[in-house]
C-alpha cells in the first residue's frame, strides 16, 4: 500500500484517486477550495463532471497542502494555467515522494513544458508525466485504459507504473518525456480543429485528414524541441489524438464544434468551460514561430481563436496551399 496525495480534484483527479484507491493504497484529494472540498466530503460525487461516479469512503479529502507529507508520490490533477502556482505551494512542504503531472498544456509566457515548471519551482524533483488516451469518464468507471508514465528517470517512471497499474489501467513507461508532454498538449489543439470541421458540417474525410496531418505536425515541432518520432505513433502521440479528435468526452472538440457553427469564442469557452487546447494554441503557434518551422492547421487555429478570422476563410486557406510531397 502506498500514500498517494492527488492535488486538484477535478474529474481526471478524482477519476485517478479511485482507481489507485481500488488497489488498496491510502489516497487523499486536496483541493484550495474550502466549499469544493466540503461539498466532495458530504455527497462523495460531483455530478457536473462524474455523474453516477461516487468516492469511495476511503478516500480522505483536505484543503491543507499539508497533507502532502510522506506521500510516495503526488500527483498534479489541475489546469495546466494552475500548475506553476500549485507547485510553488508544494515547495513549501517536504516530503512529497515523486510528482507526478496529468496536466496537459505549456505556460504560455514562457513556453516552458509542464515538466520544466515543476523541476524549476520544486528542488530536486523527479517528475513523471502520465498520459494517454484516458477520458477521466471512462477510467472512473473502471472501462479498460492505456497510459504511459513518462520520465528522464526510468526508476521514478517505473514505481508509478507499479503504483497505478490495475487490472482496468494498463500502463507502460517511457524515457521521453518531451514527446509525451507535446503529444497531450499539442492533440488538444488538433482536437478543436476537428471539432470545427464538424460545426462546419463536413465529413469523415475532412475530419480524418485534420488528424492526420494535426499529427504529422505534432511530431514536426516534437522534434525540434527534442522528442522521439516514434513516440507520436504511441499512446501519448496519436492514441491520445484519436481518442481527444472523436470522443462526446472531448472538451476540446465541443469547443471546436461550437466556434465551427458560429459561436463567439469566449461565449464558447463560457460553455464548455476549460479548454486546454484554446491556451496551448497560443503557446504552438509561438513556438512554431520560435523553430522556424510550418504548421499551417495551429496557425488556422491560432488565427481563428485568437484573430477571429472566419473558419470557412481558414479551411479554404488550408485546402489551397501549395501542393507538396506528403513527407
Amino acid at each position: 500500500m502506498a500514500k498517494i496525495t492527488v492535488l486538484g480534484a477535478g474529474g481526471w483527479g478524482m477519476a485517478l484517486a479511485i482507481s489507485a484507491c481500488g488497489r488498496g493504497n491510502d489516497i487523499t484529494i486536496w483541493s484550495p477550495f474550502e466549499e469544493e472540498v466540503k461539498l466532495l466530503s458530504e455527497k462523495r460525487t460531483n455530478e457536473k463532471l462524474l455523474p453516477g461516479v461516487i468516492l469511495p469512503d476511503e478516500i480522505k479529502l483536505s484543503n491543507d497542502i499539508k497533507c502532502v507529507e510522506d506521500s510516495v508520490i503526488t500527483i498534479i490533477a489541475v489546469p495546466s494555467i494552475a500548475v506553476r502556482s500549485v507547485a510553488k505551494s508544494l515547495a513549501k512542504q517536504k516530503k512529497f515522494g515523486i510528482v507526478v503531472d496529468v496536466s496537459k498544456g505549456i505556460e504560455q509566457d514562457s513556453l516552458k513544458r509542464l515538466s520544466e515548471i515543476l523541476e524549476e519551482e520544486l528542488e530536486n524533483v523527479n517528475v513523471v508525466a502520465l498520459s494517454g488516451p484516458s477520458h477521466a469518464e471512462e477510467v472512473a468507471r473502471g472501462i479498460p485504459t492505456s497510459i504511459v508514465a513518462a520520465s528522464n528517470s526510468l526508476p521514478s517512471a517505473q514505481i508509478v507504473q507499479d503504483i497505478m497499474t490495475s487490472e482496468n489501467l494498463r500502463v507502460y513507461t517511457s524515457g521521453d518525456i518531451v514527446g509525451a508532454e507535446l503529444g497531450g498538449a499539442l492533440k488538444n489543439i488538433i482536437a478543436i480543429a476537428a471539432g470545427i470541421c464538424e460545426g462546419l458540417g463536413l465529413g469523415d474525410n475532412t475530419k480524418a485528414a485534420m488528424i492526420t496531418r494535426g499529427l504529422a505536425e505534432m511530431a514536426r515541432l516534437g522534434v525540434c524541441m527534442g522528442a522521439k518520432e516514434y513516440t507520436f505513433s504511441g499512446l501519448t502521440g496519436i492514441g491520445d489524438l484519436i481518442v481527444t479528435c472523436t470522443s462526446r468526452h472531448s472538451r476540446n472538440n465541443r469547443f471546436g464544434q461550437l466556434v465551427g457553427s458560429g459561436e463567439d469564442v469566449k461565449v464558447a469557452l463560457e460553455k464548455v468551460g476549460t479548454v486546454e487546447g484554446y491556451y496551448a494554441t497560443y503557446s504552438a503557434y509561438k513556438l512554431a514561430k520560435k523553430y522556424r518551422i510550418t504548421m499551417p492547421i495551429i496557425e488556422e487555429c491560432y488565427a481563428i481563436l485568437y484573430e477571429n478570422k472566419d473558419v470557412k476563410q481558414s479551411l479554404l486557406d488550408l485546402m489551397n496551399r501549395p501542393c507538396r510531397s506528403e513527407h
